[in-house]
């Protein structure tokens, strides 16, 4: 299977593509799959984040007051006792408190206890989070693979169908000039030519469609794989029927594989996360806390300062509040339990409908192969008889026409077969 393309205007150097080279440029190139990517990072940056959270939380601070007003204490006369018969102080005494600057600076640090299982809840959503990502990536890859066969096999198939529109304009061309040369020669005096022509023009009409078509899946297949060409030429391929294995088999193998399937799981899980979660809220924050604090200019506090204890935050509506939370999060998982099935059931349908489409090609392949085979053979005889001068060309021309069509459509059996059997593979997350 080659794609041909123009490398330049004056010479033509043909680089040829496999099907797998086609899916591997446009899994490179695709905007989407990127976004995701970047999405996979974002969340990746998200859990070591969280994962910070566990340790301890150190703080920093500072402070600095300029005082207008100090504070002052008075010790009145005599209140310190009495030496020599003389009172001390022997009179009032006023003093100012503290200094008009003053600095505090320090550290804290803080260690959650109880949280510590919440955190580790909360890192395994993130966890999840990241896997719902990449499983969404991988979906997008597999979709995007698809529309390359499709559109591949779509356009050999619109070919062969200008094979059978270009040999029926040919039969339409030479009937019209065999009644034509009939009137020169006078062996007829009626003849519908307008009928003829609009044979022609429609058999026109219709390789123009076809070849609009082909633009259009070509043009799909540049912007998809990106490769920068003027032109898209496929080559004729021979399609070999695969092995193919039971139905259940296929079935069991997509329950574990399956990409949808396997999104709709990492939801399910996310969701009983999601309540084990609201209810650790429920557990009071406690941890230990300590740190240092230098101060200068106080009259009370101590210039050095460390310290040690425990800390206790408990906001005790969180009680009531996440009752209505946990309540949410089972309804989100009744949803989930859901769509598992929904999902499980229509994966089900998918691999069903595959399963009968690769049968049904199979069939129409045997049938159509029959077909080809007949009317190579009449072909045959009919180039016997125009080489004996025993028939028209337009015979010679019919027949052709029949076997193009006859080529076409087992040529279209066939694609269907691989179109059907790459869906299954697919389904299946191969």
């Amino acid at each position: 299977m080659l794609l041909c393309r123009s490398i330049s205007l004056h010479a033509q150097n043909i680089e040829s593509y496999t099907l797998k080279q086609l899916q591997d440029s446009a899994l490179k190139n695709n905007h989407v799959l990127a976004i995701k990517q970047w999405e996979i990072k974002e969340k990746q940056a998200k859990t070591q984040e969280d994962e910070i959270k566990r340790y301890p939380t150190p703080t920093l601070n500072g402070n600095y007051q300029h005082i207008f007003n100090l504070g002052e204490i008075t010790i009145p006369k005599g209140t310190l006792g009495e030496t020599n018969n003389e009172l001390f102080p022997n009179s009032d005494r006023t003093f100012n408190v503290g200094q008009k600057n003053n600095y505090s600076t320090g550290i804290s640090v803080y260690q959650p206890i109880t949280q510590q299982a919440k955190i580790g809840t909360l890192l395994k959503v993130d966890k999840t989070d990241e896997a719902l990502t990449e499983r969404e990536k991988f979906k997008t890859s597999l979709q995007i693979k698809q529309a390359i066969v499709k559109l591949y096999y779509g356009t050999l198939i619109l070919q062969k169908q200008l094979d059978e529109a270009e040999a029926k304009l040919a039969l339409a061309k030479s009937k019209y000039t065999d009644v034509e040369n009939a009137l020169l020669a006078g062996k007829t005096i009626t003849a519908d030519k307008a009928g003829l022509q609009a044979n022609i023009a429609d058999a026109e009409q219709n390789i123009l469609k076809i070849n609009i078509q082909i633009q259009d899946y070509t043009g799909d297949l540049t912007n998809l794989t990106g490769i920068n060409t003027g032109s898209l030429k496929l080559a004729g391929i021979e399609p070999t029927v695969q092995q193919i294995n039971g139905l259940e088999e296929y079935k069991n193998v997509a329950s574990g594989s399956n990409a949808d399937l396997q999104i709709a799981t990492l939801n399910k899980s996310k969701a009983l996360l999601g309540i084990k979660a609201a209810r650790q809220s429920n557990i009071p924050d406690i941890g230990l806390i300590g740190g240092y604090s230098y101060v200068f200019g106080s009259a009370v506090l101590p210039s050095n300062n460390p310290y040690i204890g425990v800390n206790l935050k408990w906001n005790l509506q969180d009680i009531f509040s996440n009752r209505k939370i946990v309540k949410q999060r089972q309804f989100q998982l009744k949803q989930s339990e859901e769509n598992f099935l929904n999902t499980q059931q229509q994966v089900n349908n998918d691999i069903e409908k595959a399963y009968r489409r690769i049968n049904q090609s199979q069939a129409l392949i045997t049938v159509t192969r029959k077909v080809v085979f007949y009317q190579t053979e009449e072909l045959k005889v009919q180039e016997g008889k125009q080489a004996a001068g025993l028939n028209v060309k337009t015979d010679l021309l019919s027949t052709k026409s029949m076997l193009a069509r006859s080529e076409a459509d087992m040529y279209a059996a066939q694609l269907s077969y691989l179109i059907a059997v790459s869906d299954l593979k697919i389904l299946t997350g191969e």
